[in-house]
């Protein structure tokens, strides 16, 4: 992120904490900003109790507006963070939006991870009816955002002994999954992007955990919200009772994704393998950007991508083992 970014993004965070005279108050702040994240499809800046976010280059201004609609309804409350009253500005040509400022999940303490959380969220997201909300919604970008990873993966990686059997796992996912078709359900409010990084306490430091970052929320299939943590499980990264509990949670709370009292990876099994090849792309189009070998958690996704390109064509799905 460049200084001149920077300094626009922390103008917006300057005048979101200090709502509704937002230059006077700071000018006895005191505060300094600090950059949270600095990644091409999302710079945050934070100033006090606010923070401001440049999103992606080439953002569907439309959908975009209808996004911060969604997370603003009141039907949201208590699901979604919702955005602060400033009007969308523009940086780079990057939009540019205002949030309270929440207190993110720990990474140095995974015991404390609020799986159960999450999982009750998403029932609650996905149980919402689209007709109430602001329209027209436009589609979920779980799929697209998988198509961007083996995008990245061909234009990076393509030489990268590992590419092949992520290139055969990609291969094996229906069109759907693949952004090449429409997806077979699409009635369900949907995060599009859900993991831990995704849940903040606001207000902060102990209040409610809330969904945050709606750039991929939209409409289809639920299933997809609980992918990452199924392909997790899926690959032996999260442990089963970690699992049991997430899905559990979800189940108990009546979210539509999966049946309640049978098997659940009928609907979770293509998300969870698209998941798994969208990961492993990453891995492989960073590691070559770093010029380094594969972490021990990343190749674990490649050999998962091995597996579901080995599966049997006439197998619709494969429970984990």
């Amino acid at each position: 992120m460049t200084a001149s970014v920077v300094r626009a993004l922390a103008d917006v965070a300057r005048d979101a904490a200090h709502l509704p005279a937002p230059r006077q108050a700071c000018r006895a702040c005191g505060r300094d900003e600090s950059v949270l994240a600095d990644r091409a499809d999302g710079a945050v800046v934070r100033h006090g109790d606010a923070v401001a976010k440049a999103h992606a280059p080439g953002t569907d201004l439309d959908g975009h507006r209808v996004r911060l609609a969604v997370a603003a309804h009141p039907r949201l409350a208590g699901i979604l963070l919702p955005p602060l009253p400033l009007h969308v500005r523009d940086v780079r040509g990057r939009p540019v939006t205002a949030w309270p400022y929440g207190v993110p999940v720990d990474p140095a303490d995974p015991d404390a991870a609020p799986w159960e959380d999450a999982a009750v969220l998403l029932a609650r997201l996905h149980s919402i009816g689209p007709a109430v909300l602001p329209a027209p919604l436009p589609p979920m970008r779980g799929p697209a955002k998988a198509a961007l990873a083996h995008a990245r993966m061909r234009a990076a990686a393509a030489h990268h002994p590992a590419a092949a059997t992520v290139q055969r796992a990609w291969d094996r996912l229906p069109a759907w999954a693949r952004n090449e078709a429409p997806s077979p359900r699409t009635g369900t409010l949907c995060h599009g992007d859900l993991h831990l990084g995704q849940l903040v306490r606001h207000p902060a430091p102990a209040g409610p955990w809330l969904l945050i970052d709606v750039d991929d929320l939209g409409l289809g299939d639920p299933a997809w919200d609980l992918a990452r943590p199924a392909a997790w499980y899926a690959a032996g990264l999260l442990p089963p009772e970690i699992w049991q509990r997430f899905l559990g949670a979800y189940t108990a709370a009546d979210g539509p994704a999966v049946t309640g009292d049978g098997d659940p990876w009928p609907q979770l099994d293509v998300p969870a393998r698209a998941l798994t090849v969208q990961t492993a792309a990453l891995a492989l189009a960073k590691s070559a950007a770093e010029h380094r070998d594969l972490d021990e958690v990343e190749q674990t996704m490649i050999d998962a991508c091995a597996r579901i390109a080995a599966l049997p064509p006439e197998l619709e799905f494969e429970s984990p083992s």
